[in-house]
């Protein structure tokens, strides 16, 4: 794990292998990531599940991860730079 930073010398967060963190937490915080917007899936022909796997999926080719933040004691998933 390593810091991230945001240029100006404060830490926003720890990145956290999401190998490393139990399934049913990991599926958890997915679906709460994919579900913040509110969005009614079903409208798209996209379920709940749908969009989890897509996002594990990205998590699985490096092209998001997950970050712990220190100040607020939350993980979020953030697309790599």
């Amino acid at each position: 794990m390593r810091p991230d930073n945001n240029g100006d010398g404060q830490e926003e967060g720890i990145d956290v292998p999401y190998e490393e963190i139990r399934p049913e937490v990991l599926r958890h915080l997915i679906q709460e990531f994919v579900s913040r917007d509110g969005a009614d899936w079903g409208e798209t022909g996209c379920t709940l599940e749908d969009k989890v796997e897509q996002v594990l999926g990205q998590l699985r080719q490096k092209k998001a991860k997950v970050v712990f933040d220190l100040q607020t004691q939350t993980a979020n998933i953030v697309v790599r730079r």
